[in-house]
């Protein structure tokens, strides 16, 4: 990826359904622009930029992105801190969804019936998963339902009480849970409920009220990377993503549209 495409992604792991539709929208703006695409939570993607790549099945694999995108604009601070951006946009928005199964069988109706006792609940981790460290972890504990979830622990594939399990890919093992049994509920993006139901999977979403949902505060923010030989290539990406082409692409996918002034690109606070 690093040696062949002409312009290298990272991005937040929780659109990774919606990428190929994004990618061949750029394609036709761009054509015969070859794309490298990694999506991860955040978190994590960070983590490898700071260390300058990977380490998987104990090979170094070295090498930045051209583009970093997050749901947290704290991650691009701390890549401005580290002279490796300085200016960015915010180009979608997404909200919460308590995700269940076909039917609600427990009546989950809210956050607080993730303290009931016969209520399980599938949580993605607050250690490197976006959607929990900024978003979900404010609810449950605006809720009081933080420590009845973690219990005091902060872990990745991990069970923090009887009833609740913090995941390692919350897009993924949450439906997966559901549907085994062995979950009932949890916290994911109306996104990923939406892609799993287009999948045929026998899952529903309950919607949250805004302050629950935090549709009015979950804003993903993109950033090129200042170092690199494909800098002109990611401005490309840049300028494509505030196009009515890319917006469309992740508005098919249940993302809610950018307005003009935050597609702008501006300086990284």
């Amino acid at each position: 990826m690093q040696r062949d495409a002409q312009v290298v992604l990272w991005l937040a792991g929780n659109q990774f359904f919606a990428m190929d539709d994004v990618v061949r929208a750029f394609q036709k703006q761009n054509p015969g622009a070859s794309v490298g695409l990694i999506t991860l939570p955040p978190g994590l993607l960070l983590e490898a930029i700071e260390k300058g790549g990977w380490v998987y099945g104990g090979v170094e694999y070295a090498g930045l992105p051209d583009v970093y995108a997050s749901v947290n604009l704290g991650h691009l601070q701390k890549l401005k801190r580290s002279g490796l951006a300085d200016r960015y946009s915010v180009y979608m928005h997404n909200e919460m969804v308590l995700m269940v199964a076909r039917g609600n069988p427990k009546r989950v109706a809210g956050v607080a019936d993730v303290m009931r006792a016969d209520v399980r609940t599938s949580m993605p981790n607050p250690v490197n998963e976006g959607i929990m460290q900024f978003y979900g972890r404010k609810v449950l504990e605006r809720r009081g339902a933080w420590q009845h979830v973690a219990a005091g622990k902060e872990c990745v594939s991990c069970q923090t009480t009887p009833n609740n399990w913090f995941t390692a890919v919350h897009h993924r093992e949450t439906p997966e849970r559901i549907l085994a049994g062995t979950s009932d509920t949890g916290i994911v993006w109306l996104t990923e409920a939406i892609e799993a139901q287009r999948e045929g999977k026998a899952v529903e979403a309950v919607r949250l009220p805004p302050e629950d949902s935090m549709r009015d505060e979950v804003a993903y923010a993109v950033c090129a990377l200042t170092k690199g030989s494909r800098q002109a290539m990611a401005a490309r990406y840049l300028d494509f993503l505030a196009s009515a082409d890319a917006q469309a692409a992740y508005a098919k996918f249940g993302f809610v549209n950018a307005s003009a002034q935050e597609l702008t690109l501006k300086p990284i606070p």
